[in-house]
């Protein structure tokens, strides 16, 4: 199977090099519009990549295509690879981004073609992580997701506007908006993360897991953020973002009725988001090669990956998970 692989930045070349590692990939594709990342990055990958020094969306010639360029950049991409029944595979943590692209998941499925929406650390990990620990409920009434970190210069960028735009909630059938930078909540994270002040942002998020559990009357998502972050959102990005950060974390609440109870459980985990969100990523692309879907047609993980396994196969490849129900803690 031959799979293309646009971006080679701190994502992009990641999920390169996990896909690689395995035995479901061939041969490997690799994009960039930089020639100088792509030349710093070929020197580890081996002669079973193609290097191409192009425009993301030229003409390709690969079965799967994992689209790992920056945030905002993905969508004419995905709907191009739609068009042409190619299974795609999208990183993006863009809500607009990710709006948009749902729009044509009509198409997609008519085309019966796989395409995995926000399979990053959040949305991506954090889904799965929704889907697993919805399970456990006979009636979930909340889902709220919250991440701390960030991977690449383009989520920080990501990360730095979404607290100056309005976020939406779903809160009983209705898409609540609230300020970027409002509702601090303070949210414990894995060690050593620990609690931190979130707020809300213009997350991802909560639109795919409300496509995945529609029945759920209250969805949030926060980011972590200090008081620099949220008065200099407003603002370019008063120094340029680093190439990659360091440890992050998610945190996904779920809250629900269980053998005639309400209960609450706490699942999460903690890497460096763009380590997490390559490991995500490339784990998906092994899924749509091994034909593990549950679904042909467009979704977020949710709805389109059965979540033990899925969290099983990260744990193989180093992404552990940590558990907390009512006043125990499991790993």
């Amino acid at each position: 199977m031959r799979v293309a692989v646009l971006g080679a930045g701190a994502v992009g070349a990641r999920i390169a090099r996990q896909l690689l590692s395995g035995t479901s990939v061939t041969q490997i594709i690799l994009r960039d519009t930089d020639a100088d990342r792509l030349a710093q990055v070929s020197k580890s990958l081996g002669d079973r990549v193609i290097i191409e020094h192009a425009p993301f969306n030229s003409q390709l010639d690969a079965e799967v295509i994992v689209v790992a360029t920056p945030s905002g950049t993905q969508m004419s991409t995905v709907l191009e690879a739609i068009e042409h029944r190619r299974p795609v595979i999208s990183t993006s943590d863009s809500l607009a981004e990710t709006v948009g692209i749902l729009k044509f998941s009509k198409q997609a499925e008519e085309n019966n073609t796989p395409v995995i929406l926000g399979t990053g650390f959040a949305p991506g990990l954090t889904c799965v992580l929704a889907s697993h620990g919805v399970a456990w409920f006979d009636k979930v009434e909340e889902i709220h997701i919250s991440k701390v970190g960030t991977g690449g210069p383009s989520c920080a960028l990501v990360h730095h506007r979404a607290l100056s735009r309005i976020s939406y909630d779903w809160r009983h059938d209705n898409w609540a908006r609230r300020p970027g930078g409002s509702g601090r909540s303070l949210c414990w994270f894995p060690e050593p993360i620990g609690p931190q002040d979130c707020y809300r942002a213009a997350l991802a998020s909560p639109v795919l897991l409300h496509h995945a559990f529609p029945e759920v009357s209250w969805i949030t998502a926060r980011v972590s953020a200090t008081l620099r972050d949220r008065l200099t959102a407003p603002l370019p990005m008063l120094s340029p973002p680093h190439s990659e950060g360091g440890l992050g974390a998610v945190r996904v609440e779920i809250h629900g009725q269980r053998n005639n109870s309400h209960e609450v459980a706490v699942l999460g985990a903690v890497e460096r988001p763009a380590v997490a969100a390559a490991t995500v990523a490339a784990l998906a692309t092994e899924y749509v090669i091994d034909g593990k879907l549950k679904i042909n047609g467009m979704a977020g993980l949710s709805e389109i990956v059965e979540p033990i396994d899925f969290l099983h196969g990260l744990e193989k490849r180093g992404l552990k998970i940590q558990i907390f129900e009512g006043d125990y803690e499991k790993e």
